[in-house]
């Protein structure tokens, strides 16, 4: 799963991710980490159909505010709540401040 994981991260230029299970939570918070270790510097979207993902984010926020998270890191994933959204959000991302240095080597 970990290889499927990576090969989708090298291939993508964003990732979006929508209302699914524990399996997209798992993708969703492992594509998140590395961008928080500068392994890669696209686009984290969550398309929130219908406030799906809204107790998500209320977690997010209890790790920043445990102090668990940085503010800056906690501010990774986007959130859209259309599709227009997610599409503006991908056309206008900058690459969020404060994440580690870590970088894979392609071979």
């Amino acid at each position: 799963m970990h290889t499927r994981k990576r090969l989708m991260a090298q291939e993508a230029d964003a990732f979006v991710a929508l209302p699914g299970g524990i399996g997209s939570i798992d993708e969703l918070a492992e594509i998140t980490t590395w961008c928080q270790l500068n392994i890669h510097g696209k686009p984290i979207v969550v398309y929130n159909v219908d406030g799906y993902y809204d107790n998500f984010f209320k977690m997010i926020q209890g790790f920043v505010d445990c102090g668990f998270l940085s503010e800056k890191n906690g501010q990774i994933i986007k959130v859209a709540n259309s599709v227009e959204e997610v599409l503006e959000i991908i056309e206008n991302y900058e690459i969020p401040e404060g994440r580690f240095n870590l970088k894979w080597e392609t071979t």
